[in-house]
């Protein structure tokens, strides 16, 4: 190196500098970038998979997600209420709103949707910590950088007052079967245009899901986002895209990973296979 330094001076330095510049130029050249992540190692997007979106949901009477089939013989073991937490049977079927506003989060490029938080009247929302506990898991799930902001062309806002573009509301479940209907034996949450109100499901809140495997917390964040999803504009429900992927955050996972769990109640093509997902909460897992 000293023999470097008195032939060649500071250019001994930028000889191996440049080396590694020709070397990246060449990669470059052939259409290779060294330092890019492929599309299955973009953690952004990886089960991003949500159907089309309709960009200004119109109100209807029809509920959104909850199912609309029918099963012939017992419900599969998939679609049970898992053991555990005691929850409200029967509310009031009026809600309250929970006190507080947040301002816009999210990008919202193309649009920003206002929600409130309500909780439906007669529920003991001292078991579960009270209203104020509700609201906090819900803003926190929507404001996290893995939720539908991701998306920049949606941001959303709490407000407490006035008119929003929908109420994310917690629900008892003789409740919900009123909003989101019955067709199947199993407790199911939904988007109902007709009242604007993201019904979640206060026995699947407490218990979860069978996929799950007593994560509640995650449960939770996939019911709010999944159930959301309807109200921004997705009201379709999509398959496992491959065995073992994560499951898209529009899939039926109440009733399972797997489209064999699906395909006893819905027989479209997509679900007449063996795939099995992971569990997942989020529209864009992984997102930062």
């Amino acid at each position: 190196m000293g023999r470097m330094l008195t032939l060649y001076g500071w250019r001994a330095y930028a000889i191996p500098v440049l080396a590694v510049l020709t070397v990246l130029l060449i990669a470059s050249s052939a259409g290779c970038n060294p330092f890019a992540r492929t599309a299955s190692t973009d953690v952004a997007t990886s089960g991003a998979d949500f159907g089309s979106r309709v960009p200004n949901p119109a109100a209807g009477t029809a509920p959104v997600g909850a199912p609309t089939g029918r099963i012939s013989g017992p419900i599969p073991a998939a679609y049970e209420l898992p053991a555990g937490g005691r929850y409200t049977p029967k509310g009031l079927n009026t809600w309250h709103v929970v006190p507080g506003t947040v301002a816009k989060f999210g990008k919202g490029t193309q649009q920003t949707f206002t929600y409130k938080i309500a909780v439906e009247d007669g529920m003991n929302m001292a078991a579960l910590g009270g209203d104020q506990a509700f609201a906090a898991m819900v803003d926190n799930t929507l404001q996290n950088p893995q939720s539908w902001i991701h998306d920049t062309q949606i941001a959303f806002r709490r407000v407490d007052k006035g008119d929003s573009d929908f109420t994310i509301s917690l629900t008892s479940p003789l409740t919900t079967r009123d909003a989101c209907g019955y067709t199947i034996a199993a407790e199911t949450s939904c988007y109902n245009p007709e009242l604007s109100r993201v019904v979640l499901n206060e026995a699947r809140w407490v218990r979860g899901a069978v996929a799950f495997q007593g994560d509640i917390r995650a449960y939770r964040q996939y019911q709010i986002n999944h159930e959301v999803g309807h109200a921004i504009g997705y009201p379709d429900h999509v398959a496992c895209p491959a065995n073992g992927a994560l499951a898209p955050i529009m899939m039926q996972q109440s009733f399972g990973v797997g489209n064999r769990d699906i395909f006893a109640l819905d027989k479209s093509t997509q679900y007449n296979n063996n795939n099995v997902c992971k569990p997942n909460s989020w529209p864009y897992p992984g997102a930062s």
